[in-house]
């Protein structure tokens, strides 16, 4: 796979080693949203986002980067809800301890009243009217006093139970945007490589499991012959036909660029195959036409890299080979799966540079 970065042709290799090292050069701060920029960026499918980061210099202050992130990523606006949930969250949970201390004493003074209310009564001096009506009002009067503190307590820790619920809400739903693609509404390569990990958490079941990697074919020829907004529509049609032709509950990724990941669990190599042909002949069958015009923008078709959970040591291991896979479907023609094989490795190494989108 290839990319364009301040015009030059860089084979990427290993994605997340590129970008991690371009962090390391520039000293850009290992946060997920600074990796979301520099991949996006170095990917090239935003020629403006490209020439943004590069304009901003071998050192660019975090600032800088939030600027440009907040223009090109809609959910980068969100990011100070992380930055003050953590303060908020520590000020409502010292507010609690204080209120549960206060508790504390408060229970532990009625306590030790009591103890003592019980040594006066047990006493010979305690038998009179007088005494005995005494004791009974200041136990009446302290019970009553500790009574209503602890409601109060009951009252503020509902509170501060609540206001911590909030955070928690806006805290799930900065995680929902930050792990969406902007431009088609599926999950995003922060997610994605979150997710892809999962299939080997089991020894036993990782062998029911698969990774398809899809590729639109020509993708470039849809920006420079009819500019961005046809090729952020392509990207759309794409997402659509797929999230339409997968059930529901099938994990499925804008990875970067023209490239989009399904993983499936549960499965077979020949149901495998089968899934990845349908995604293939349901994107093939989708017009793209202008709804004013009648223009026809022509077919758009992908390319499909297909590899088994078995086939793979762990998670990167099944990336690569799928994206093996999607190389030889690249050279082989386009508009094409394969399917991993050992065999496959040595005619990637010869072929590699023949590959273009």
């Amino acid at each position: 796979m290839s990319t364009t970065t301040g015009g030059k042709k860089v084979q990427m290799l290993d994605a997340a080693t590129m970008v991690l090292a371009t962090m390391r050069k520039k000293g850009i701060a290992g946060i997920p949203r600074n990796y979301e920029l520099v991949y996006e960026a170095l990917n090239a499918s935003n020629p403006a986002l490209t020439r943004e980061f590069e304009n901003l210099g071998p050192n660019p202050v975090q600032a800088e980067l939030d600027e440009v992130g907040a223009k090109y990523f809609a959910h980068h606006h969100k990011t100070t809800v992380v930055d003050g949930a953590r303060d908020k969250i520590s000020d409502e949970v010292e507010s609690m301890l204080r209120l549960l201390r206060q508790e504390q004493s408060s229970l532990e003074s009625y306590t030790k009243l009591l103890g003592e209310t019980y040594q006066r009564i047990s006493t010979k001096s305690a038998a009179s009217t007088e005494i005995l009506t005494g004791i009974i009002g200041m136990l009446s009067s302290a019970t009553g006093d500790t009574m209503e503190k602890g409601k109060v307590v009951v009252e503020h820790m509902v509170e501060r139970a609540f206001e911590m619920e909030q955070v928690k809400l806006e805290l799930d739903e900065y995680k929902r945007i930050a792990n969406t693609d902007p431009l088609t509404r599926l999950a995003n390569r922060r997610a994605f490589d979150d997710a892809l990990p999962d299939i080997y958490n089991s020894q036993r079941d990782s062998m029911y499991h698969a990774l398809i990697v899809c590729d639109i074919d020509h993708f470039k020829k849809f920006n420079d012959s009819f500019g961005h907004p046809v090729g952020d529509r392509v990207l759309g049609v794409v997402a659509a036909v797929m999230r339409s032709t997968l059930r529901k509950d099938v994990f499925i990724a804008r990875t970067g660029g023209e490239e989009f990941a399904v993983i499936l669990h549960g499965t077979s190599q020949e149901i495998t195959m089968e899934v990845a042909e349908r995604i293939r002949t349901a994107i093939e069958k989708t017009p793209l036409r202008n709804q004013k015009t009648g223009m026809d923008y022509g077919p758009i078709t992908v390319s499909i890299g297909v590899c088994m959970a078995s086939d793979a040591e762990n998670a990167t291991d099944l990336y690569n080979k799928a994206d093996i896979a999607l190389y030889l479907a690249k050279h082989g023609g386009r508009n094409q799966v394969q399917i991993f094989n050992e065999g496959m490795a040595g005619d990637i190494d010869r072929n590699w540079l023949i590959y273009r989108k």
